[in-house]
């Protein structure tokens, strides 16, 4: 898949545990579904970040201006993100934060969908999406698990930050026995 086709399975890989969460019958099915959330959603921001922004910001003539508006949705998710990590299963909290977070991620999921991915499909060769298609599928087996809000979301701080916090996230899910990539 090339970056953008892989993205944009990611998207429907979240839709999907949307739809996991809501057909849930216990608390701790639920919980088990918010785990992978936050780990699917985490390692899809820290990436889209570290990887395919950067391309766009590059290439697109108002690059730096859209990339900064995800950037401030990806904020948004990160923080609720945190708030889920923080909960027990049974929350009462869970599921008003699971639609906000549905909700959010929807409206962004639209307008990269819509307006970012097409705008980079038709600026940038397809060898070169291929490319970083590859390396975004490699770079997924190392990726940061947990949000990191307070982390820096653009390189190159954010290429010397992630691999620390993949490291420490990986450990944590281990000793939690939370889902494992």
């Amino acid at each position: 898949m090339d970056a953008i086709e892989l993205l944009m399975h990611d998207h429907r890989m979240v839709e999907q545990l949307f739809r996991d969460y809501s057909a849930a019958a216990t608390d701790q099915q639920r919980r088990g579904v918010v785990d992978i959330v936050i780990r699917e959603l985490s390692k899809h921001a820290a990436l889209e970040e570290l990887m395919f922004y950067p391309l766009a910001k590059q290439v697109l003539p108002q690059g730096g201006e859209e990339i900064r508006e995800h950037l401030s949705e990806h904020m948004a998710v990160k923080k609720l993100l945190l708030q889920l990590d923080g909960l027990d299963a049974g929350d009462a909290r869970t599921n008003q934060l699971m639609r906000e977070l549905e909700q959010d991620v929807s409206e962004h999921v639209e307008e990269e969908e819509q307006q970012l991915m097409p705008q980079l499909r038709e600026s940038v060769d397809a060898q070169a999406l291929d490319e970083l298609g590859a390396e975004l599928d490699k770079a997924k087996q190392t990726a940061p698990t947990r949000p990191h809000p307070n982390a820096p979301d653009e390189p190159p701080t954010l290429a010397m930050a992630a691999p620390v916090a993949a490291i420490y996230d990986r450990l944590r899910d281990r000793l939690q026995g939370r889902p494992q990539t």
